[in-house]
């Protein structure tokens, strides 16, 4: 099937609701590229409290060329690709540097499609659709008790690679916003939406609607090669991690992290939301 000369597709979702699994599956198609989470978007978008001047002229965050720096030289090791950068902190500018730089990484490989995860992109999805006009995305949703579990566990565990430790109602916020906002794009062509526990359940029968969306043709390579691809993509810290085995496991940390009081607290914020309405593959 035919698509254009470089598709950049991006894949969002909360945090631990099964982005780095399923960006892993895809990973392993032979003809996508995808790399470690590039957080581009978070970091060259201004926010409005504390970067008023910048986001009133569509100037970048001034987070933005430090980041760069660390991440092609240090965590992608491609240094020569800072050169596609523009000194001008001009938010369209830097932009295209940057699809630029993920096309040659994509076309480098012989491949035309270019697979995007940075979870916290799901709050940026206004933004990216208007920079990235012929862009794709997946979106992954997941229980809000485990989800809200595994965020609350892990950013206690690990709260350097995570920003800080992160309470009960920060986490609530998190899965919420996510979920909010996958709910805007429910009926748009070039969004789909994949269901955590459907996802393992019933791996392929995922893949295929995927690949489909993708206009690619599913490769039995990807439930094989999954945790290869896991190792390039995936960060040493912070407790991310593909298992070699697909699990079909409903997780309890939701009880043993949580008290019955937290429990009923979470449950009471998150119980109007219906995953079910949200027509995940």
């Amino acid at each position: 099937m035919k698509h254009n000369l470089f598709q950049p597709v991006f894949l969002v979702g909360c945090s631990r609701s099964g982005t780095t699994f399923l960006q892993s599956l895809l990973a392993a198609h032979p003809q996508i590229t995808s790399v470690k989470e590039t957080h581009f978007y978070q970091f060259m978008i201004p926010r409005k409290n504390e970067e008023y001047i910048r986001y009133k002229f569509q100037l970048v965050s001034c987070q933005l060329k430090p980041y760069l720096k660390q991440y092609f030289e240090q965590e992608i090791k491609r240094p020569e690709l800072l050169q596609d950068f523009p000194y001008l902190p001009i938010m369209l500018w830097q932009n295209k540097a940057f699809l630029r730089a993920m096309q040659h990484l994509t076309q480098e490989q012989g491949n035309e499609i270019f697979l995007e995860k940075t979870p916290d992109h799901i709050y940026y999805l206004s933004y990216i659709e208007k920079l990235v006009p012929n862009a794709k995305f997946i979106h992954i949703i997941r229980s809000g008790k485990d989800v809200i579990a595994s965020l609350y566990e892990v950013t206690h565990k690990y709260p350097k690679p995570w920003g800080g430790a992160r309470d009960i109602d920060t986490c609530i916020w998190n899965w919420l916003q996510a979920i909010q906002t996958t709910q805007k794009y429910i009926d748009r062509s070039n969004h789909i939406i994949v269901g955590y526990q459907k996802l393992v359940e019933n791996p392929r029968s995922t893949l295929e609607k995927l690949c489909s969306f993708l206009e690619l043709d599913f490769d039995k390579s990807m439930l094989s090669n999954y945790v290869k691809s896991a190792e390039y993509l995936t960060y040493e810290a912070g407790g991310r991690t593909v298992c070699s085995k697909i699990k079909n496991t409903i997780s309890p940390k939701f009880f043993t992290v949580f008290d019955e009081a937290q429990q009923e607290y979470i449950l009471n914020k998150i119980n109007k939301i219906n995953l079910e309405s949200l027509k995940a593959i």
